[in-house]
């Protein structure tokens, strides 16, 4: 089998954690190429913008848009102008309408754009989907809680506008709860805390509605002593479904399902694989729409400076 010739944008942490080893796995992918202002990648051809990067190497079929999410509209869509197909980490834009405009624009180019969702991936997630699909929701709680100074070192960048804050760990957790919960989910409520000195909030409260009316209560932290707490927990009329370790480990009713080995990035190049193969693209914005509602209504809440 042909590989596809694939190219990553921006070289920070996640893409030098997940993206090259699961590229390097992989028997559908060829790294070709990297793009990065500030970085370079050994062994392989390194260039400072994407540009550059169309410019030396012309027959690159796809790129892997890894760069802040202020950045990554731009990119993306002089990629897709460029014939290329694109996979989005998450969040797939810093607007629902940015993703609008590149999902309107790959159908015109004719090419595949994937807004990713990597924790959709995680193992739990499908077994978990299947069996609340004939279970009555009753109640949902969401608990996403993680120390924003260990995983998200020095990232200035998530304290500034269109960064997301502690929802930039969060929305993995919406991209989970969007995928598993049957029919649409409706913010109600949301208090967001800003510390004095960023413009993105570092805590948040949610409370979601389903279509039926079950509530999801949702509280997210990034300044969290310890292990990440990463759960969400639905309760039916069939019993209680949990998924933690971001939805690594399902339990139902408190029993262990058997998931398989959590592989999420080899997972989401294997859906990219499919979609190229099949030419279809896949851009699910609820998790985005769900934030951006809470920026547009949430209560706003001034705390401390945070400091790194």
């Amino acid at each position: 089998m042909q590989k596809t010739r694939i190219a990553i944008v921006g070289l920070g942490k996640i893409a030098r954690d997940q993206h090259i080893p699961s590229l390097a796995a992989s028997e559908a992918f060829d790294l070709v190429a990297v793009a990065s202002p500030h970085h370079a990648l050994d062994g392989v051809p390194s260039f400072t913008s994407i540009e550059a990067l169309f410019d030396a190497v012309p027959d690159v079929a796809a790129v892997s848009l890894c760069t802040t999410p202020q950045v990554r509209y731009h990119i993306a869509r002089l990629a897709l102008q460029n014939g290329c197909h694109v996979l989005l980490e998450k969040p797939p834009g810093v607007t629902v309408s940015e993703v609008q405009a590149l999902a309107g624009l790959a159908r015109r180019r004719g090419v595949v754009l994937f807004a990713s969702w990597h924790s959709r991936f995680a193992p739990g997630v499908e077994p978990a989907r299947t069996w609340l699909a004939e279970r009555k929701i009753l109640q949902i709680t969401v608990t996403w809680k993680e120390d924003v100074r260990a995983w998200h070192p020095g990232q200035r960048w998530i304290w500034q506008a269109g960064g997301l804050g502690v929802f930039d760990s969060g929305i993995n957790a919406l991209s989970i709860l969007t995928r598993i919960i049957p029919g649409a989910l409706v913010l109600q409520s949301a208090e967001l805390s800003y510390p004095s000195n960023c413009q993105t909030p570092i805590a948040a409260r949610l409370v979601l509605a389903d279509e039926r009316g079950a509530s999801a209560r949702v509280e997210f932290d990034f300044l969290h002593a310890g292990p990440p707490a990463w759960s969400i927990e639905v309760d039916t009329d069939a019993g209680r479904l949990s998924l933690s370790r971001g939805g690594s480990d399902l339990t139902l009713n408190g029993a262990a399902a058997g998931v398989a080995q959590n592989t999420e990035y080899a997972n989401v190049y294997a859906r990219f694989a499919a979609l190229l193969r099949d030419r279809n693209s896949d851009v699910d914005s609820a998790p985005l729409q769900l934030v951006a509602d809470a920026f547009l209504c949430g209560r706003r809440v001034e705390v401390e400076p945070f400091k790194e």
